[in-house]
């Protein structure tokens, strides 16, 4: 799961979200003395969603399709991915403006905590939100942009179109691994979040 997965399964809690959706950004243990006790539980969340999901045989099938081309890149283009396929699950979001009130929402929850953000990711957060990376997970022409943002954040990652075509190519086989995934991920976030 890239953004918008890391902010769905954050389930509406602000602190939690902070954390989630910025956790990339974040390096080592150390970090969690600095911030909120909800922001940490967020960022070791982010970690513990990534773990999941990158064990996952859905998710190890899924890369299959990548790995020649992209290598250990394979799972951060079907993060991105999966993104597209959840912005359009209906039991999720229900149409195109559950998407958007969702994205707005969630771009208001990460401005109340914006200090606790780590700076790399404070950097990208307004172009985030000034082009609404998250409901633009919902097109094609948005999971271009998306393969194409992080082609540009990941230096050693070469013709990203080939990702696109890939992913056109083998788009229902792919939306098959999402479906199988994202119950599975959904119950074990519902599971830690209790802890």
């Amino acid at each position: 799961m890239n953004y918008l997965g890391h902010a769905f399964l954050s389930f509406g809690d602000a602190m939690i979200l902070t954390g989630n959706i910025s956790g990339d950004y974040f390096k080592g243990k150390k970090i969690l003395e600095t911030v909120p006790e909800g922001v940490g539980k967020g960022l070791m969340l982010h970690r513990k969603i990534d773990t999941f999901t990158d064990n996952h045989p859905a998710v190890q099938r899924a890369k299959v399709w990548f790995r020649a081309d992209f290598g250990l890149y394979s799972g951060a283009i079907t993060d991105t991915l999966f993104d597209h396929f959840l912005a359009n699950d209906p039991r999720y979001f229900a149409n195109e403006q559950a998407l958007y009130n969702f994205s707005q929402e969630t771009y208001q929850k990460i401005e109340e905590n914006i200090q606790y953000l780590p700076e790399k990711f404070a950097e990208y957060f307004p172009h985030m939100k000034t082009h609404n990376w998250l409901y633009g997970y919902r097109t094609l022409m948005g999971v271009q942009r998306s393969l194409s943002g992080l082609s540009r954040r990941a230096k050693h990652i070469q013709n990203i179109e080939k990702a696109y075509q890939i992913f056109i190519q083998q788009f229902y086989q792919l939306n098959q691994c999402y479906y199988e995934l994202i119950d599975d991920v959904v119950k074990f976030v519902k599971i830690e979040l209790t802890h």
